[in-house]
């Protein structure tokens, strides 16, 4: 005889919970927000970088001036003899431009073009850079977002700006989630592309070209620099050799900023950042974001002065040496340099609106090429090692506020009438007043809060820890996951839910927060129960936690992506960086 037995009963908020579409819906979407000029901070006062490009043209015009002036002196003439521009010692290529390094060269090309437009869309989620950790508004030193309002509520997301399409990816404004995907994507192929490289490059001789063997490069270069500058350019030997000043560029392109560009990335991430204790500590999550800005500075720099000299020092050579893999001045290397470009503008106009209408396909792209990586951190072990003196004086709001009358009864008491619901998969349900949450046992924790959109602050979190109420409601061997239903809608309406793993839960850094730096935690940051879960970004620590339900699948809840961002907004459900 068989029994049916009846399936867990499901949480009520379950029913509140709305599904999403599959593409950007521009309607429901955040509305247009333009930015400010660039600006930079000098001292106490905001200079508009755009000064910088007629600055620039006058400390040309003046190096021109300078270096033809130098080229009159006889000391100097001296100099450029004995300091042609190659030292007499180094030992020229023999194997020209092969089809790898002229492949590898495009994709480089290809990849960085993405990667720069999806960083760029990143930043304009949160367009300020910091030294500081606590990421203070006044404190940072580039914007490109006026002052923070006073006298207002004004979160993080309100915060964000607009870039336009042809520019960012996708290129409206809070697509931090799509965006994101697109960087880490591009990314991952690039660095692929870019180890490949390495090891093609010192198993051949072509390594020759890049990486300075004497000092000699150095008044080499400052010779070649005399010439540029005078006009007078240097005889182009890039067939056998690069000149030392290009030399000293490639080689600080490709092992400095190349590897700083990834090393300042992974820095971002809590799952890293948590885990390695001083430098994660000395080497902040802000001083990464600015140092991985002024890696991309140097990128643009070089495309810029690349590009510029490919042209005006003989186009035709050069396109044929990279594209062609030749040494003449016929047209092969320039029909398929224009091949090349009209693949990178057809599929650079092509990426945003592909990317909206899309945007599901790109969230799972995305989602699977991060899998290594999130499988791999997701098992660190994040460490609170923080002090009372590193907490923040600043804290970034952020989130949709409870607006209904159940929340506002509930402030009014003090939460005196608040219950928690634990239900689903676990032998013993509760329902945990207030009062009895703060009778628990209390945890309390000095750690890192990182924000998907890039800010960070430091506080000290008092609460009950997960594994506790684990132990009291006693989760069953069919539940995977907790799920965190809140007391507030998202953005695009129907409830804000959060999915998390029992793993996590267990975790002596998870705990349900009630206090923060001392104080009752306030309606602004998720009172009265806010989650803490030290290896993930801020999105997925559930404010105004109305009840939580364990599961064992989550494919039916929302639009089946493990959150709420993660079903209106595209991010991940994994996100250790």
């Amino acid at each position: 005889m068989t029994h049916n037995h009846p399936g867990p009963k499901h949480d009520p908020v379950r029913s509140q919970l709305s599904h999403a579409d599959d593409r950007v819906r521009l309607n429901h979407w955040l509305p247009p927000q333009e930015g400010v000029v660039p600006q930079m901070r000098i001292g106490e006062r905001w200079v508009n970088v755009l000064w910088a490009l007629p600055l620039a043209f006058v400390l040309l015009v003046m190096g021109v001036a300078i270096a033809q002036g130098l080229r009159q002196v006889p000391a100097v003439q001296v100099f450029l003899v004995r300091y042609p521009g190659i030292p007499l010692s180094a030992v020229a290529v023999n194997t020209g431009f092969p089809a790898w390094l002229r492949l590898q060269h495009f994709l480089n090309l290809f990849f960085m073009a993405f990667i720069i437009r999806a960083g760029l869309q990143i930043l304009a989620d949160h367009p300020r850079l910091y030294w500081k950790r606590d990421c203070t508004p006044g404190t940072e030193w580039f914007r490109f977002q006026k002052a923070v309002p006073a006298g207002r509520v004004w979160t993080a997301k309100d915060d964000s700006v607009t870039l336009p399409a042809w520019l960012g990816i996708p290129g409206i404004r809070h697509s931090i989630g799509l965006a994101r995907w697109w960087h880490f994507s591009i990314t991952l192929l690039w660095m692929i592309n870019g180890i490949i490289f390495y090891i093609l490059l010192f198993t051949t001789d072509q390594w020759l070209r890049l990486v300075p063997t004497t000092w000699e490069v150095i008044p080499n270069a400052a010779s070649t620099a005399v010439q540029y500058l005078s006009l007078t350019f240097p005889a182009d030997q890039s067939w056998l050799r690069y000149n030392s000043l290009q030399q000293i560029t490639y080689f600080i392109t490709v092992f400095v900023a190349a590897p700083t560009s990834i090393l300042t990335g992974f820095m971002q991430s809590p799952a890293i950042s948590n885990r390695l204790g001083w430098i994660g500590r000395a080497f902040n999550r802000q001083r990464a974001r600015s140092i991985h800005f002024i890696a991309l500075c140097w990128f643009l720099f070089y495309i810029l002065a690349h590009v510029t000299l490919v042209f005006i020092t003989g186009a035709r050579v050069n396109l044929n040496m990279m594209f062609a893999g030749v040494n003449g001045g016929n047209w092969s290397g320039v029909l398929m340099f224009v091949m090349a470009m009209v693949l990178v503008a057809v599929t650079w106009w092509l990426a945003s609106p592909f990317t909206l209408r899309h945007a599901r396909r790109v969230q799972q792209i995305g989602a699977f090429l991060a899998r290594p990586f999130n499988n791999v951190t997701q098992w660190w072990d994040p460490t609170s090692q923080l002090t009372e003196h590193d907490i923040s004086p600043y804290f970034w709001p952020n989130g949709t506020m409870p607006a209904s009358d159940e929340f506002d009864r509930l402030v009014e008491d003090g939460f005196a009438h608040y219950r928690l619901r634990i239900d689903g998969l676990v032998e013993k349900p509760a329902e945990l007043s207030y009062a009895e949450l703060k009778a628990m046992p209390k945890q309390e924790q000095i750690t890192t809060h990182f924000c998907i959109q890039g800010w960070s602050g430091v506080a000290r979190w008092g609460g009950v820890p997960m594994r506790h109420l684990l132990d009291v409601v006693k989760p069953t061997v069919d539940a995977r996951y907790a799920v965190f239903y809140s007391l507030a809608d998202g953005a695009d309406g129907g409830r804000y839910y959060d999915v998390h793993s029992i793993a996590n839960m267990r975790h002596e850094l998870t705990i349900l927060a009630y206090e923060m730096n001392g104080a009752p935690l306030s309606v602004l940051h998720g009172a009265p129960l806010r989650l803490r879960c030290e290896n993930e970004l801020g999105f997925k620590m559930v404010k105004w936690i109305a009840a939580i339900e364990f599961v064992h699948d989550f494919s039916d809840l929302g639009a089946g992506q493990g959150g709420y961002n993660e079903d209106h907004e595209f991010y991940g459900y994994r996100v250790p960086i």
